[in-house]
Formats: structure tokens, C-alpha cells, sequence
């Protein structure tokens, strides 16, 4: 369950939860309008969760057992 939270619901929250308060900001980022910068600042965000889960919860297996490559 908390690989779950962790790979699918942080993003989910992040994207889709926090998207009304996003779009209510007026404020660029580099020039490029904040809501379009959060968008693909979860690109990377989203990346990160998943790297996350696969080294605390599926690296070791990779790990252990080289046959399975």
C-alpha cells in the first residue's frame, strides 16, 4: 500500500488534487505561466516517486537474483 501512496498517489495529489490552486496563481516561471510549469515540473516529480519506489521496495530484487535479468 505505501508503494502505491508513493508511485501513484503523491503524483495524483501533486497533478489533479493541487490543480484548482495552481491555476488561480498569476506568476510566471522563466516566462512560462506557473500552471504550465507545475504541469511539467511533475514530469520529473512523477519520475522521482517511481525511481523512489523501485530502490526501497523492488531494487534489492534485481539485486539479488541476476538470473532474472
Amino acid at each position: 500500500m505505501l508503494k502505491f501512496l508513493i508511485g501513484i498517489g503523491i503524483p495524483y495529489i501533486g497533478v489533479i488534487g493541487l490543480l484548482p490552486w495552481v491555476s488561480s496563481i498569476n506568476l510566471t516561471v522563466l516566462g512560462i505561466p506557473f500552471l504550465y510549469a507545475w504541469i511539467f515540473a511533475w514530469f520529473v516529480l512523477t519520475s522521482g516517486c517511481l525511481l523512489l519506489c523501485w530502490r526501497l521496495f523492488d531494487g534489492h530484487a534485481s539485486d539479488a537474483d541476476p538470473q532474472n535479468t
